[in-house]
């Protein structure tokens, strides 16, 4: 039976980012992914420096093996209509490629890796879990996104049994998502009128969603998302078509677009959503942000709160250890409804495409509001733990 100090359950950014901590402090941890890395990740993929700061990465050491695209500017506005630029004296974001970033984080961890290996099974066999019947731990985190295992068995949702069901999770916001990312030819590249250190974010009319240009370098991420829709692929077709014939984006795309879906966050975890011993983070825990849908800030912020409540308590006082990650989580996420409310939220129903449409031609409200606020969270200092 192999051991550990800490199970973790996804080798995402908010795995590897919990690893990475937990191993600076002597912890023994594992990390369990069905996928080997790198491996494709169906994201647009931009960082802001506070997240640079938190995993303490520096641009220029990271850009010696991988894409980190500075982004200075970016191109607003709702889809066929008026876009606004925002200037900035700085970078502001970076873009970067999950499939390159994604595999640094896992192999700077420090933790043993089992990749290519899927979360099956898991029972409590005294103040252990004991997961696939051959990995044994007091504490198991799952850090496995949107569908991770570790949170489908302990819900009441799942197929687990029900004896062993959690207190159901308040209903949250999902976005569903598709998006391509390919990097392009010569020919491609002299097509493509989106420039680097722009990316452009256009907005849908009903303001459910929103579609997305980055470009990395000569890498091209496309793609949108939006609330709970079941015609995703039609808005992502009329959206390619227009971005096609506007002349942003080459006519030759090579291959289909993927998905994916995420939580919003409108609540958080409650210290009896899991038993003792289990911890949710990331994307498993519905982080994502309710504005701009961003989840890499919020799974890796909640994997270094996760690895700095296992460090500040002693033995195995796992109850305590769930309440005052909870609270760990509260402090950092917890904005009020009133906070955290987007234009759809805020405007009638029968104003609403009218005034969002005269907002987005401003520049004020492009800047200070769009994307200081919910997009780059200008105001949010970086997380210390």
């Amino acid at each position: 039976m192999d051991t550990c100090d800490v199970l973790i359950i996804g080798g995402g950014p908010a795995g590897s980012s919990c690893a990475w901590q937990l191993s600076q402090s002597g912890r023994h941890v594992v990390i369990l992914d069905k996928a080997q890395f790198p491996r494709h990740k169906v994201c647009a993929g931009w960082i802001t420096p506070p997240v640079l700061d938190e995993l303490q990465i520096e641009v220029v050491d990271y850009e010696q093996r991988s894409v980190i695209q500075p982004i200075t500017r970016f191109l607003t506005g709702m889809i066929g209509g008026r876009e606004v630029e925002t200037v900035y004296d700085r970078a502001v974001s970076y873009g970067i490629r999950r499939f390159e970033f994604d595999d640094y984080l896992l192999r700077r961890s420090g933790a043993r890796l089992r990749l290519g290996e899927p979360f099956r099974t898991i029972r409590q066999d005294g103040t252990d879990w004991v997961v696939n019947e051959s990995i044994r731990a007091p504490l198991v985190i799952g850090a496995g996104g949107h569908f991770c295992p570790v949170a489908r068995h302990f819900s009441p949702s799942s197929d687990a049994d029900s004896s062993t069901a959690a207190e159901p999770q308040p209903e949250l916001r999902v976005v569903v998502a598709q998006e391509i990312e390919f990097e392009m030819t010569a020919a491609q590249r002299e097509h493509c009128t989106v420039l680097p250190e722009r990316p452009e974010l256009l907005f849908c009319p009903d303001l459910k969603g929103y579609g997305w240009i980055f470009r990395k370098r000569d890498w091209l991420n496309i793609g949108l998302g939006r609330e709970q829709e079941g015609r995703l692929s039609s808005h992502v077709a009329d959206f390619v078509a227009r971005m096609q014939q506007q002349g942003k984006i080459p006519h030759d795309l090579p291959g289909p677009f993927h998905g994916h879906a995420y939580k919003l966050r409108t609540s958080l975890p409650r210290p009896s959503f899991n038993p003792p011993g289990i911890l949710l983070i990331g994307d498993a825990a519905g982080l994502a942000d309710r504005q701009s849908g961003e989840g890499i800030r919020p799974a890796i912020e909640s994997g270094l709160l996760a690895a700095a409540t296992i460090r500040e308590l002693s033995g195995h006082n796992l109850v305590n250890l769930t309440t005052i990650y909870c609270g760990k989580l509260q402090a950092r996420f917890g904005d009020s409804p009133s906070a955290m409310t987007g234009i759809s939220g805020c405007i009638p129903q029968s104003a609403r495409q009218f005034v969002a449409g005269w907002l987005m031609t401003s520049s004020w409200f492009s800047r200070r509001v769009l994307l200081d606020r919910w997009f780059l969270h200008a105001e949010v200092p970086v997380l210390r733990v």
